[in-house]
């Protein structure tokens, strides 16, 4: 369903009615008594003493859905026609499509495009392999994979019900960035299938971007793949929110007058996202960061079935601080909360440091509520568009791809994550920022142009470029 910004969501009622029988003061009342308002009514057909229209209803919760159609049925001289929303309908027969990008209007073109013409460039890339990056679709090229075991809010839905989060990927690649991709879902769950899949279709593209693959499985994928292959593979869900995450934490601590080194930062959900997000900052310099997931703190000498759990509470948590949540967040400067919503209370962020800044990022419901703590906080910021300070992966991702791609990455390395933050960070300028604006918009056209340089730099520096490309 459509988003309106208004708080809530919008269908269209098509509804037949007999105006003998019924009125539409009658229908209007009965869709706001079942929890509809109305923003919009359309007339499709009137004769006689029939009449068709459109009815365009924002409702607040997608179960006042079905509140609302069982009223509309049960009104004598009203027929329901159809349901539907703005979103199913832009989502008809897929959101992307395949472009050539000329025409082939005469045997000629045929010739080159095809056959017998093709066959030269064939050679020409049999003998100098590298050529494929200049002469195929590689070159601006990413496949968008997944296996449809962990997609955001919904979890293991497969790779059928994956498939339009893969194809609103490829289509945020293309308009920000102007990478072309492809969507993938692979109907295999198996570590070895999936990495053996990968590997075989991988010679067609510069860049493979994995979404969606459930924990810890996601972790030996991404790492066999980065070894394997001589393209970046880069697992949005871990490093894209890390990178967003911590050029929100650049500019919160700004505000709050902290250095990232002095500050003592708890990671609320040990999975995916929140083990990149935690070596990035221990990359970027923070010195005290304690994981804490269902068992409490995760501490040195303690014992993990989990073994990115075991590498996370052998590099973090110096002090080897114990105890649950409401333990640990005593004293802490800074909370990033990947986990589930309503975890965190207000009397937790009142233990914190002065001027705390938190980060509850699960969704679709927070740790804790923005206007619960809006008082006693320094900076807060969610994963969500409805307030301020959405930390967004479509931050990171289509600009740090652009960059690989013209400098033909072999990978997305360390270097890179923490340029493409640094980056999004110094998009919002000294005078805009405020703890209400510490990250950008996604629409903010400078941000791709600003990853793209100092990530292309930080490949040239770290030696993984194989193109210098002009600016």
């Amino acid at each position: 369903m459509e988003n309106t910004g208004l708080g809530g969501k919008s269908i269209i009622l098509r509804l037949e009615m007999n105006t003998q029988e019924i009125k539409f003061g009658q229908v209007a009342s009965a869709i706001f008594e079942a929890g509809g308002d109305m923003v919009a009514i359309d007339v499709i057909q009137a004769s006689g003493h029939f009449t068709v229209r459109d009815i365009t209803i924002t409702v607040t919760d997608s179960i006042d859905i079905d509140k609302i159609t069982n009223r509309v049925k049960s009104l004598q001289g009203v027929r329901l026609v159809n349901v539907s929303d703005r979103t199913f309908l832009m989502h008809l027969g897929g959101k992307i499509e395949t472009q050539p990008k000329v025409p082939i209007q005469n045997r000629d073109d045929l010739s080159r495009v095809y056959t017998p013409d093709v066959a030269r460039v064939c050679t020409a890339i049999q003998e100098d392999p590298k050529k494929a990056h200049t002469l195929t679709i590689k070159r601006n090229t990413v496949a968008v994979i997944s296996d449809g075991s962990a997609v955001l809010g919904l979890g293991n839905v497969g790779p059928y019900a994956a498939m339009p989060v893969m194809e609103g990927k490829s289509m945020l690649f293309k308009q920000f960035a102007g990478v072309d991709s492809f969507p993938i879902c692979l109907d295999t769950q198996d570590t070895e299938e999936i990495i053996a899949c990968i590997k075989a279709i991988a010679p067609a593209f510069g860049g493979i971007n994995l979404e969606d693959i459930a924990s810890p499985r996601c972790f030996e994928i991404e790492q066999r793949l980065r070894d394997e292959l001589d393209v970046p593979v880069f697992h949005d869900d871990q490093h894209g929110t890390a990178v967003v995450l911590y050029a929100a934490l650049i500019n919160a601590l700004k505000i709050v007058g902290k250095a990232i080194d002095q500050v003592k930062v708890v990671v609320c959900g040990i999975g995916a996202a929140g083990v990149a997000c935690s070596k990035i900052l221990l990359s970027a310099g923070v010195k005290e960061i304690i994981g804490v997931d269902r068992t409490g703190a995760l501490v040195s000498g303690n014992s993990y079935d989990h073994p990115m759990w075991q590498w996370y509470a052998e590099n973090t948590n110096p002090n080897r601080v114990r105890g649950s949540l409401k333990e640990v967040i005593q004293g802490a400067d800074v909370f990033i909360g990947l986990s589930a919503g309503g975890l965190l209370k207000r009397e937790d962020v009142l233990s914190m440091a002065d001027k705390p800044i938190v980060f509850a990022m699960a969704n679709p419901t927070p740790e804790i509520r923005p206007e619960e703590v809006e008082d006693v906080v320094g900076v807060i910021a969610t994963g969500r568009s409805d307030y301020p300070n959405q930390i967004n992966n479509v931050l990171c991702f289509p600009g740090i791809f652009r960059a690989a791609l013209d400098c033909r990455a072999t990978t997305i390395n360390e270097e890179m994550k923490l340029a493409a933050a640094e980056a999004i960070a110094s998009a919002v300028t000294e005078e805009e920022l405020n703890p209400s604006y510490i990250i950008p918009s996604v629409f903010n056209q400078n941000v791709v142009k600003a990853i793209r340089e100092l990530v292309v730099k930080a490949a040239i520096q770290s030696g993984v470029a194989r193109k210098i490309p002009r600016e």
